[in-house]
């Protein structure tokens, strides 16, 4: 029989553990304490999830012959996870001018705390005598009426109110830090109230309980879905300004292909790293890809520069108004005197122009230090060529295009009368 819980709870399960393999290959990547415990959180939460569905749950209660026994390894991995973004949260907020020291002692207190805690939940849960019907959702009403369970709820509430709300707390110092980390700090903050919303109606519905009442059993049902929605602000806040990045990095890519085959597909491809470089990479590890094809770019930008021509970048400035922002009229005066230079590099290597030719070429250039860019810092390259890469088709390059033909085309009628008149002469 289909069980919708069972589905949500391992719905949630597959994003964790997908999330915790992405984290893995980032750890592995870049080894870092942070990225060590989001990936353990993640780990520890799918584990949770699966455990905590209706049907992981009789599963591993038939398999232990104690049929309430996924309770505690559920509830024990609850207070890692929580605990887990506590630490976070107190590694990436010290107070203005605190030492290393009294961080890692507030690190070290907090993570005993939770030790002991989880200790001791054990030690009451096993000492506990369980009986009649084995459902994960209403485990807290059903069971509250005995002592030990009694003492186990209490510890986990206790542990989970004074973890969520430091958490909040200390999740609002934000100034200062890491774009990313306060990404993360804000969606940590909001999740932990969220999660509060947890303990406000398993509290009053378990104590109830405890005396023989069980009116409120449906509000305690209610607060494992608060739980729910508190993970996944967590989820989100341990990776959204990485899936934000990945995403920023796919669009990045897609957008420098048609640069990239203008000056590396279409000019040299000994520029290029690997074969796969011609093909567009939209999945996997991007950030690699792209900065590879950044490189490729550059490189091939260097090709041609010999041929780029100022009379393009003149033609441009002739059909502007001048009302365009410096980093638009920047990318289209690039984006104009590369597609002339990469069509003139062409149009010599099919005539086999000889190599004095190709030096004076390169001198001519180089003197009227036509391309723009040049003192572009390294971490700026990569958004200066995504603009130049979308200002290719634009219809101020075309028309720069075509003006600098007519030009030449003049230029060289021109020439050719004058070489002609003083023929005759």
């Amino acid at each position: 029989m289909f069980d919708p819980t069972t589905a949500v709870y391992l719905a949630m399960a597959v994003i964790f553990l997908v999330i915790a393999g992405w984290k893995a290959l980032a750890f592995l990547r870049e080894p870092s304490l942070p990225l060590a415990l989001i990936t353990a959180a993640f780990f520890v939460g799918g584990v949770v999830y699966a455990m905590a569905s209706p049907a992981g749950y009789r599963i591993l209660g038939a398999e232990f012959g104690e049929p309430r026994i996924a309770t505690l390894p559920v509830y024990a991995g609850i207070l890692l996870c929580y605990a887990d973004t506590h630490i976070l949260t107190l590694l990436w907020t010290p107070a203005r001018d605190t030492p290393r020291s009294i961080v890692r002692r507030t690190v070290a207190l907090w993570t005993a705390a939770y030790g002991l805690a989880i200790t001791a939940m054990t030690a009451a849960f096993l000492h506990a005598d369980l009986d009649g019907p084995a459902d994960p959702l209403r485990f807290n009403t059903q069971q509250a009426d005995e002592p030990c369970v009694l003492v186990f709820l209490m510890i986990l509430l206790a542990v989970l109110t004074c973890g969520t709300l430091n958490t909040w707390q200390r999740s609002r110092r934000t100034a200062g830090t890491d774009p990313r980390v306060r990404h993360a700090l804000r969606w940590f903050g909001g999740s932990m109230l969220v999660t509060f919303g947890y303990v406000l109606c398993s509290a009053p519905a378990i104590l109830l309980a405890a005396l023989g009442h069980q009116e409120l059993q449906t509000l305690g049902v209610v607060g494992s879905y608060f739980g729910i929605l508190g993970c996944l602000g967590t989820c989100y806040g341990m990776s959204g300004a990485a899936v934000t990045a990945w995403l920023r990095e796919r669009r990045d890519s897609a957008a420098l292909q048609p640069l990239w085959k203008l000056v590396v597909g279409d000019i040299d491809q000994g520029l290029m790293y690997s074969p796969t470089s011609a093909k567009p990479h939209v999945w996997g590890i991007l950030r690699i890809v792209l900065t590879r094809r950044i490189i490729e770019i550059l490189d091939g930008i260097r090709t041609v520069q010999p041929w780029a021509s100022a009379e393009v970048v003149q033609a441009v400035h002739d059909l502007t108004d001048r009302t365009l922002p410096e980093d638009e009229l920047e990318a289209i005066v690039t984006a104009a005197a590369l597609r002339d230079a990469a069509a003139r590099y062409q149009a010599s290597a099919e005539a086999a122009q000889p190599a004095g030719e190709q030096a004076r070429a390169a001198q001519t250039a180089q003197a009227a230090g036509v391309l723009p860019g040049s003192g572009t810092a390294a971490q700026d390259e990569r958004a200066r060529l995504v603009r130049v890469a979308r200002a290719l088709p634009h219809p101020l390059v075309v028309a720069a295009l075509e003006l600098t033909a007519i030009r030449r085309s003049a230029a060289a009628s021109d020439f050719s009368h004058e070489e002609s008149a003083s023929g005759h002469r």
